[in-house]
């Protein structure tokens, strides 16, 4: 199709998780949609969060009780949309007189428990360690809550995956790289440059724009759009570290520091413990982010602080960092600043806001914003848009199930999967059900026998898998497929990964 003579209702610019959920819920609302991303999707801040959905327990301190709130109620109805990504995790909150009074905690912790009503996650409770605690001596008390873990980088596709199935088009390894007003009726010309070896500009037409670039947000409106950016954002990295496991308990730990910071020490692949996050304010290319020595070393210490178990810089296996886009408020520290979002709404050739809309082009700045609340905010932000268009719909994502996600438990999934394919290894059959949920069957539509599957590329990972991603979940890269689509960049050896590379070569050619 030629995209030249193609028009839109709304163009949404980034592929983080803003921006799928925006494309999202403005496709099921009945609105002609496209979305363009620079790169892949999820491939800056929205793969390098902390893995959690929660209320932000945190965020109690600096009394963003509204906040939290959306938060909470936002935790019960993802877990229910997306059962196969997320599920719900105890933390431990180890006790420090010295840093937070017992009375502060129980009281938050009491807050958090009674601001949302909760339905799946278990209330909060004080407790105490004994000898066998990997805890530090001298620590002997706590608190246990809870909140949910999430395949954040899964999240984003599966959002995007649900855009396209209701007609959403997704460009990934696309640029804006301009959007001019069309002088004579309302609506944005704009140009597409695809990251192909040809570099192919495309022109395309849309009725309203959506800025949801996340750190480049604010930039865009150097190169891109003919007008002055809204608002500042702030830019705030938060790096992470994985190490073989500190302890063996199911539970993750939240640790408070002295500078008031809190540290997750969070579970992660079986084997492994991911520590994070710093909150570091950042200057430059949000795409050249990297975890500094500092870093490592502040949340190593953090960690020996705490655990028996103590470990060196020299014992971390993975880092990776990324960068916030927070809305910019008067906060000297970066770990104070609001994640909470704002939506500027720019109309440009018109300073009227109503039903008849003449000569305009919209502009929709998404700022901020946390993984937790992205639904919430896409609704809001389609809502906004919804004066431009005769005939919107209201929004659906409150009770749909993300791809993959329409299955009662886990438990009967695999079941299910071992009923219909019992040559599939356990192991196998465990990390599909909690990647791919019931898109499993798609995967192995067809399939009578592990040979059916194809080439080897590690233990449990097979071609039948990458060429689903490929077809399917836009994988073009390495990275893509091991750190992004799944979670396998940790296990594969430098031979296994050249096996895997050579064998996307030859798909490209």
């Amino acid at each position: 199709m030629d995209k030249q003579q193609e028009e839109f209702d709304v163009l949404v610019i980034g592929g983080g998780i803003n921006g799928v959920g925006i494309a999202n819920d403005a496709a099921g609302r009945g609105l002609k949609v496209l979305l363009c991303e620079q790169n892949d999707l999820a491939s800056a801040t929205s793969s390098a969060s902390s893995k959690l959905i929660h209320g932000g327990l945190r965020y109690l301190e600096h009394c963003e009780f509204s906040l939290v709130r959306s938060a909470l109620q936002e935790r019960e109805i993802l877990l229910q949309n997306a059962p196969h990504i997320i599920s719900p995790l105890r933390f431990i909150l180890p006790h420090q007189s010295h840093l937070r009074p017992a009375w502060l905690i129980r009281l938050g912790l009491f807050l958090y428990d009674h601001l949302s009503k909760r339905k799946s996650f278990n209330g909060s409770r004080y407790i105490k360690f004994d000898q066998n605690s990997p805890l530090a001596n001298g620590i002997t008390a706590g608190f246990e809550y809870s909140d949910a873990w999430v395949d954040d980088a899964r999240l984003v596709v599966l959002n995007a995956m649900s855009a396209r199935q209701k007609g959403a088009q997704i460009f990934t390894q696309t640029r804006c790289i301009e959007a001019r007003r069309i002088t004579d009726k309302n609506g944005w010309q704009v140009k597409l440059q695809s990251n192909s070896k040809t570099n192919l500009v495309t022109t395309v037409k849309c009725k309203t724009i959506v800025n949801a670039a996340g750190p480049w947000v604010e930039s865009l409106f150097t190169g891109v759009f003919p007008l002055n950016a809204p608002s500042h954002i702030r830019l705030v990295k938060g790096s992470h570290i994985v190490v073989p496991k500190i302890h063996d308990d199911p539970q993750a730990y939240i640790l408070q520091n002295a500078d008031k910071r809190i540290v997750f020490v969070i579970p992660y692949l079986k084997n492994y413990s991911l520590i994070g996050t710093t909150d570091i304010d950042f200057q430059g290319d949000p795409a050249n982010v990297s975890i500094e020595s500092a870093e490592s070393e502040y949340l190593v210490n953090v960690c020996n602080t705490y655990f028996k178990h103590k470990i060196h810089v020299s014992d971390i296996v993975h880092s990776y960092s990324g960068v916030r886009p927070l809305v910019d408020g008067q906060n000297k520290h970066a770990q104070s600043a609001s994640r909470g979002y704002s939506l500027f709404l720019q109309n440009i050739g018109s300073q009227n806001i109503g039903q008849d809309h003449q000569n305009v082009a919209p502009l929709l700045s998404v700022y901020g914003g946390k993984i937790t609340t992205y639904r919430k905010l896409a609704q809001k932000a389609v809502d906004k848009l919804k004066p431009y268009f005769s005939a919107v719909t209201a929004s659906q994502t409150l009770r749909e199930h993300l791809p993959g996600g329409d299955f009662s438990s886990k438990q009967q999934l695999a079941a299910e999967l071992n009923r219909r394919y019992g040559w599939l290894p356990k192991p196998l059959i465990a990390r599909f059900v909690s990647s791919y949920g019931t898109l499993s069957f798609k995967i192995l539509h067809g399939k009578l026998s592990i040979s059916d599957l194809g080439l080897q590329f590690s233990d449990y990972f097979y071609q039948a898998e990458v060429d689903y991603l490929i077809a399917h979940e836009w994988a073009k890269t390495l990275d893509d497929i091991l750190w992004r689509r799944t979670k396998l960049g940790l296990q594969l050896t430098h031979i296994e990964k050249q096996k895997l590379a050579d064998y996307l070569y030859t798909k490209d050619m």
